[in-house]
C-alpha cells in the first residue's frame, strides 16, 4: 500500500512543534553550560586585588596569567573540536564542563606566581572546543532560517554574565573569614563546583542530536534533521582531504577576520568599561560596577533584536557591514561629546551592535559547512576570533598609554570598525562564489543521478 506524503503544510507544522521543542529543552542546558564558562573565566579578575594581597601576585604576573588562559584555549580549540566529532557532543560538553569546573574550584589553592600561570593555562586548555561544540550542535538540530535567532538566545549566557557576574562574585567573596578561608577562595570553589554540576546535569538531560532525544517523536527527530541539513553542502565525516573546506576557503577566512576586529572591539570595551566609567567621575565601587553593567544590557538586546531584524533582512553580509558602520559611527560620536551621560548611553548603545553583529558571522559559516569540516571550520574561526582577546585590552591600553585617558580606547573601536565596512564587501563576494561554486555542484550531481 503505497505511503502518502506529507503535505508542504503538514510538514512545515511539523518542524516547527518539533523547533519550539528544540529550543524549549536544548537551550536552557546550553546557556547554563555557556553562563557559567564565562564567569569562570572572567572571575579572576574580581580577585586581582586580593590576589595581590594575600598571595603576592604582582599586577604584571596577573595580567600574564589572565592572559595565558587565552593562550591555551586558541592552540587547542581545533583539537578540541575534531575530538568531539568522534566522541559526540553530548560527552564532550560534559568532559569540559567538568574538567574546567574542576580546575576553576582548584584555583582556590593558588599560593604563587607559577601556581597562578599554571591553573591558568589548564583552565583555558580544558574549556577550549566548548563555543565551537555549541555552534556545531546549532548546525545539528537548527535549519538555517532558525540559526542567527538560535544562536542570539545562545549569546544571552555571555551577556547576562556582563550583567550579574560581578555582583554574584562579589556576594560570594562577602564569605572572607568563614571557615578560615578567603573570600576570593569561596568564590573560586563554589562557582567551580556550580560548573561541575552544569557538567552532570549535560551528561545526563543533553542529546546530542535530535535522534537521540526521547523527547522528540521519530517524525519529529527526522524532521529536524533534515532541514538543518536542508540544500547545504553535503556532509563530509573525514577531516583528510577536506583541510581546504575547513580552513582555506576565501569566506571562512574573511569571516574570521572580521569576527577578529568585532572581538578586538567587544573584549576591549568589556574590560575597561570600569576604567571608562570611573573616568567620567562616577565614584565607588558598587556604583562604577552598576553603571558598567550597562554594556551588558545593550549587548542583551543586540542579540535579541539583531536576529529578528535579520530574518526580515535576506543579506546578512549586508547587514554585518551596516552594524559595523553604526558601531563606527557611534564611537565617533561619543569622542565628540563631553556629557558622561550621554557617552554612557553611547557605549551601550555600541554594545547593541557589537554584540548583535555575534549570531550573523555564525548564520553565515554554518549555512556553507557540515560534518566534520563545520566542526573544524566553526573551530578556526574562534580561533582567530579569540586573539582578539590579547588584542583589544592591548591596543585600548597603548591609546590610554599614550593619551592618558581610558576612553581613547574609542579610537580602537573606530578603526576595527571602520575595517570590518571595508571587509565587508570582500565577504558578500565570497559568499556569492561559495554558493555559485555549491549550486554547480548540486546541478552535476543531478545530472549524473
Amino acid at each position: 500500500m503505497a505511503v502518502e506524503p506529507v503535505s508542504t503544510a503538514a510538514a512545515d507544522a511539523l518542524h516547527a512543534r518539533a523547533t519550539r521543542k528544540a529550543m524549549t529543552r536544548l537551550l536552557p542546558v546550553i546557556l547554563a553550560a555557556y553562563f557559567m564558562s564565562y564567569i569562570d573565566r572572567t572571575n579572576v579578575a574580581l580577585a586581582k586585588t586580593q590576589l595581590e594581597a594575600d598571595v603576592g601576585i604582582s599586577v604584571t604576573a596577573y595580567g600574564l596569567g589572565a592572559g595565558i588562559f587565552f593562550v591555551s584555549y586558541a592552540f587547542l580549540e581545533v583539537p578540541s573540536s575534531l575530538l568531539m566529532h568522534r566522541v559526540g557532543p553530548r560527552r564532550w560538553i560534559a568532559r569540559i564542563a567538568l574538567t574546567w569546573g574542576a580546575l576553576s574550584a582548584a584555583m582556590m589553592f593558588v599560593q604563587g606566581e607559577w601556581s597562578f600561570y599554571v591553573l591558568r593555562f589548564l583552565l583555558g586548555a580544558a574549556e577550549a572546543g566548548l563555543y565551537p561544540t555549541l555552534m556545531y550542535m546549532v548546525t545539528l538540530w537548527f535549519s538555517q532560517k532558525h540559526r542567527a535567532f538560535v544562536v542570539g538566545l545562545i549569546y544571552l549566557a555571555p551577556t547576562v554574565a556582563l550583567i550579574v557576574g560581578n555582583p554574584m562574585g562579589g556576594a560570594l567573596m562577602e564569605f572572607d573569614g568563614a571557615l578560615g578561608l578567603h573570600g576570593w577562595q569561596w568564590m573560586f570553589l563554589i562557582e567551580g563546583v556550580v560548573t561541575m554540576l552544569v557538567g552532570v546535569l549535560v551528561w545526563f538531560s543533553l542529546p546530542g542530536t535530535p535522534e537521540e532525544a526521547s523527547w522528540l517523536t521519530a517524525e519529529e527527530a527526522g524532521i529536524l534533521s533534515e532541514r538543518a541539513v536542508g540544500d547545504g553542502p553535503a556532509v563530509e565525516h573525514r577531516i583528510r582531504g577536506n583541510l581546504r573546506k575547513a580552513f582555506a576557503r576565501p569566506f571562512i577566512v574573511i569571516v574570521a577576520l572580521i569576527y577578529l576586529l568585532n572581538q578586538i572591539t567587544n573584549v576591549g570595551i568589556v574590560f575597561n568599561m570600569p576604567s571608562i566609567v570611573e573616568d567620567l567621575d562616577i565614584n565607588g565601587a558598587f556604583l562604577i560596577g552598576l553603571v558598567s553593567g550597562s554594556s551588558g544590557i545593550g549587548a542583551t538586546i543586540g542579540v535579541l533584536l539583531v536576529p529578528v531584524v535579520h530574518r526580515r533582512f535576506s543579506h546578512e553580509t549586508a547587514l554585518i557591514g551596516i552594524l559595523a558602520a553604526a558601531t563606527a559611527v557611534t564611537a565617533v560620536v561619543f569622542v565628540l561629546s563631553s556629557s558622561p551621560a550621554v557617552q554612557i548611553l553611547l557605549i551601550a548603545v555600541s554594545m547593541i551592535f557589537v554584540f548583535g553583529t555575534l549570531p550573523l558571522f555564525w548564520s553565515v559559516a554554518m549555512a556553507r559547512m557540515s560534518g566534520v569540516v563545520a566542526a573544524a571550520g566553526l573551530a578556526f574561526i574562534n580561533t582567530v576570533g579569540l586573539l582578539g582577546g590579547f588584542l583589544g585590552p592591548y591596543a585600548f591600553g597603548l591609546a590610554e598609554d599614550a593619551t592618558g585617558n581610558p576612553s581613547a580606547g574609542l579610537y580602537v573601536v573606530i578603526a576595527a570598525s571602520v575595517l570590518g565596512v571595508v571587509l565587508t564587501p570582500l565577504l558578500a563576494g565570497a559568499v556569492r562564489k561559495e554558493d555559485a561554486a555549491a549550486a554547480e555542484a548540486k546541478a552535476k550531481a543531478s545530472v549524473s543521478c
